[in-house]
């Protein structure tokens, strides 16, 4: 009479089952997965349109507030002032958006969505990326009424639709270089309150303190000074050489230099952050 012996049960550790879903993604992997998380981003969107508020109504509210507050006092009339401030309040509204990317990256986090996203065998990235891939309609929809405010006050964009296109893309680049700043900032604090707090913090005296809205020679030598050399006001200036020249100056240049900087430098940052305080 012969035995027969069962097999052994094979015992997976969870050592094992953490270094299988560590495995290496790759980079075709990597874009799919994060186009996916920006397609759950976009629909979490769509359900809560309260999203659109700000990208909704701030356009409108400030270029018309600032254009009818200041046009009078610095170019003389609104019509005069508008080539100046439809580029800055341009710059000023995508940037004020991209800071509710790290705000709402930390509410996900607190919400434990991301405990199970870093159980899956996905890029550590594609969780990060997903959302600002998704904010880039927030974006958009920001930079076109900016400009659609503009044009039904008068403005009158010397640029043509190229420069004001142009001047669009490069204001959602930048934005969105930005948002990973913020991005880094939601993985290190501990509420969401907080990441809005610091965002607010570093944001608004750079975009209030630029060349937004007055001209940098009406300004006391050292806040002149430091309008200069303000990131915010590189955009800016950038902004106006497309849309009211249509000219690509050094300006332009340097923003596009310093948004790759800052994606080389807080995207590796925003991941590893991200993966020692999950």
């Amino acid at each position: 009479m012969s035995t027969i012996t069962a097999p052994a049960r094979q015992v997976v550790r969870p050592a094992d089952r953490v270094a299988s879903a560590r495995r290496r993604v790759s980079v075709a992997e990597t874009l799919e997965q994060t186009l996916m998380m920006a397609w759950r981003a976009f629909k979490k969107m769509l359900r809560n349109p309260e999203q659109f508020f700000d990208v909704a109504l701030q356009p409108i509210l400030f270029t018309a507030m600032f254009a009818y507050i200041f046009g009078g006092a610095i170019s003389g009339d609104v019509q005069s002032y508008l080539p100046l401030m439809v580029p800055g309040i341009l710059a000023q509204t995508v940037l004020t958006t991209c800071m509710a990317t790290g705000t709402q990256l930390r509410e996900d986090m607190d919400k434990g969505v991301f405990d199970r996203f870093k159980s899956l065998p996905i890029a550590r990235i594609a969780p990060l990326a997903g959302p600002m891939v998704a904010d880039l309609l927030r974006y958009t929809i920001a930079a076109t009424l900016t400009f659609g405010m503009g044009l039904l006050m008068g403005y009158r964009p010397g640029g043509g639709a190229g420069g004001v296109l142009a001047a669009i893309l490069l204001s959602i680049f930048t934005g969105w270089s930005l948002a990973w700043i913020f991005t880094w900032v939601g993985t290190l604090v501990q509420s969401a309150r907080t990441v809005q707090g610091v965002s607010m913090m570093i944001l608004f005296p750079l975009t209030f303190l630029s060349n937004a809205f007055v001209p940098v020679d009406t300004l006391p030598s050292a806040l002149a000074a430091f309008v200069r050399v303000n990131p915010v006001s590189h955009l800016v200036t950038a902004a106006r050489d497309l849309a009211n020249n249509g000219s690509v100056t050094g300006e332009v240049a340097w923003t596009i230099i310093a948004g790759l900087a800052v994606i080389l430098i807080f995207a590796p940052l925003s991941v590893r952050s991200y993966k020692r305080h999950m």
